[in-house]
């Protein structure tokens, strides 16, 4: 019997859609579709409506950085990249996810 619903899951991923992008992107840059493709094969189910504009946002918040490279298999792509600013973002969400992971680890016991 499943008693969480759609819209908890849902809104535990998009929780923590934004530290997921920015961890893919700290190993290696990528562009909208590879991202959503690597993120689906970790389960972390999210659509291009959700993922473009969250791109579009840390880009302008100068978290991301893009540039475009041209395609042998259709037009050009953007690919992403984490800039300093992202990196330093990103230790922040490690240690605020570490923090997170052991106050539920408490409250569960």
């Amino acid at each position: 019997m499943e008693v969480i619903t759609d819209n908890s899951r849902s809104q535990m991923r998009k929780g923590v859609l934004e530290y997921c992008i920015l961890s893919v992107l700290d190993r290696k840059e990528s562009y909208a579709s590879s991202l959503i493709e690597e993120l689906k094969a970790a389960n972390m189910i999210v659509v291009e409506g959700t993922i473009y504009p969250l791109l579009i946002r840390l880009k302008n918040q100068g978290v991301l950085s893009y540039r475009w490279e041209e395609s042998t298999q259709g037009p050009p792509r953007k690919y992403y990249c984490i800039t300093d600013k992202g990196r330093m973002m990103l230790l922040q969400m490690d240690k605020e996810w570490n923090e997170m992971v052991k106050t539920i680890e408490t409250l569960r016991k």
